[in-house]
């Protein structure tokens, strides 16, 4: 076996490939989206535990316990030709689709108004940061004696450069 040198040309552009490589994952973006990975995960453990032990509890209760997975329209019966083959049923299993699209609205449900709650909790806090502290009223009377000393100085410059300069003699 011969062995093969790489050339450089090669590790070049392994190299371009790993500094553009870096340059990407290190993007706030790549990590912003790693945290919402992470968080989503998390996140989708606590609506499981609310839909199963919170909102399907009472519902089943509600249903007498139906259970609509195994629920088909069956379009030929299990039989058999000529007594030799057994044969199954042909239907079209629409229980178990019934059964994910209403676990999915219920989900829907239960993340729209997680989010809801979230989204009134940030609207109070950015309202609460938003509310302007009101100037004590000694505050506002330095400003306002500021203000009428600079006019004041603006006036007597103004004055000084009017009147002429007169040289007394002794």
């Amino acid at each position: 076996m011969t062995r093969v040198k790489p050339s450089s040309a090669i590790l070049l552009t392994m190299k371009n490939i790993l500094k553009e490589f870096k340059e990407f994952a290190v993007k706030g973006d790549m990590i912003d989206i790693s945290v919402g990975i992470v968080i989503g995960a998390a996140f989708n453990d606590v609506v499981n535990v609310i839909v199963t032990e919170i909102i399907l509890p009472p519902i089943s209760f509600l249903t007498d316990g139906i259970n609509l997975e195994n629920r088909a329209l069956i379009l030929r019966p299990a039989g058999s030709i000529d007594g030799r083959l057994p044969l199954e049923d042909i239907a079209i299993g629409y229980g178990k689709m019934l059964e994910v699209s209403i676990d999915f609205l219920i989900i829907g449900m239960v993340v729209f108004t997680v989010i809801k709650a979230m989204n009134i909790l940030r609207r109070k806090k950015d309202k609460d940061c938003e509310h302007e502290e009101k100037t004590p009223k000694n505050i506002k009377l330095m400003e306002k004696t500021v203000e009428l000393l600079e006019e004041q100085n603006r006036l007597l410059q103004e004055k000084s450069q009017k009147s002429p300069k007169t040289i007394s003699k002794k």
